[in-house]
């Protein structure tokens, strides 16, 4: 016991007044904290077309270093493509462009009612398709380095199956092929969902309804225990700040457009058609071996989203004689936001685009 003006009291309590203090400052920072640092790297739009808009990143060297080869990021249709730039001090997009790369990235933008009935050919036999003859033909060049996200790497290893004479180069990063894994909850519920019936019953589906599907695969952690875990960060500003800025882009959502969703859905989780050959798109089966280009697949060990095994079969589909699969310890999100993205995923992929 202590005596505080003459009143003795159990240091639990001091302890109590000493959380409730914390509790109070922190609520006038998380009042006046500025989290807007997201997606502030400089770039330009240069085309758009329907939703779907291209940036063109400013280069970050000097014009004699930049890469002659550019590449372009196709993010996934779920969540939002600044997730490669969410923090200034530890942006994926800065690391490739101080390394050198000319950067363009696809903004899905945001699928209303009338883009109901866009599917998987529109995207890629459209939009990426459109956007790379764009930037081969503003460089005067026959082939272009791609890097895909997530399912953006999906929709990147069929493009470059069906169009590897325009693919220089191919990054991918935590992008799922094979979907016969029962690993983690996604890839066993995907197998049972009826995107058919989620049609009917929404249209396009909305983001809340996939952001939750999301939480749920790991609801304790993100339900819970971060939100805990923020307490200690109140009186932190910048680590507040890192927290809110990725709390708005979990929760950036677009819809997914109907067609789309119901067709990757039914070709990949229920049938798996990709790995095996037996995908098709515009009436061309698409053909993993094809890819003959050199190749780089990055993924997250401790990945519960995409896991390692749905990634690592990608090595033995291509024909690619230059190749390479890097396994970072993280999970999907720290590929791009960790330590490990700025010391490990940036110089590799600066290295391997660098040789091209």
């Amino acid at each position: 016991m202590e005596n505080f003006f003459g009143i003795e009291y159990d240091k639990s309590i001091a302890d109590s007044f000493d959380a409730f203090d914390k509790i109070l400052k922190g609520i006038d920072t998380l009042t006046n904290v500025d989290y807007s640092g997201s997606d502030q790297t400089p770039k330009d739009l240069i085309y758009h077309q329907d939703k779907m808009k291209l940036f063109h990143y400013r280069p970050l060297v000097e014009e004699d270093k930049v890469n002659k080869i550019p590449t372009l990021i196709i993010y996934a249709l779920v969540n939002k493509q600044y997730m490669m730039d969410l923090n200034q001090d530890r942006s994926l997009v800065k690391d490739l462009l101080k390394g050198g790369q000319d950067l363009y990235i696809i903004d899905w933008g945001y699928p209303t009612a009338d883009d109901k009935y866009i599917g998987i050919d529109d995207y890629i036999d459209g939009y990426i398709n459109d956007c790379v003859d764009l930037i081969r033909e503003h460089h005067n060049l026959k082939k272009i380095n791609l890097m895909g996200i997530c399912q953006g790497g999906t929709f990147s290893y069929i493009y470059t199956a069906l169009n590897q004479n325009k693919v220089n180069a191919l990054v991918s990063l935590v992008t799922p092929v094979d979907f016969s894994t029962d690993d983690g909850l996604l890839f066993k519920w995907g197998k049972y969902l009826n995107p058919h019936n989620m049609v009917d019953a929404f249209g396009n589906i909305p983001g809340e309804f996939m952001n939750a599907g999301f939480v749920f695969l790991k609801p304790v952690d993100l339900m819970l225990d971060k939100y805990i875990g923020v307490i200690d960060s109140l009186d932190d500003e910048n680590k507040l700040a890192n927290f809110l800025r990725m709390e708005k882009w979990i929760f950036d959502s677009p819809d997914q457009a109907a067609r789309a969703y119901e067709e990757f859905i039914d070709a990949m989780y229920h049938k798996n058609a990709l790995i095996k050959g037996e995908f098709e798109l515009g009436g061309r089966l698409v053909d993993l071996k094809e890819i003959s280009c050199p190749l780089l697949a990055i993924l997250g060990e401790k990945d519960n989203q995409v896991p390692p095994a749905a990634t690592r079969p990608i090595m033995d589909a291509v024909s690619s004689k230059d190749k390479e699969l890097v396994e970072i310890s993280t999970g999907h999100i720290g590929v791009f936001v960790s330590r490990n993205s700025s010391n490990i995923v940036a110089p590799k992929i600066n290295e391997f685009l660098s040789k091209y």
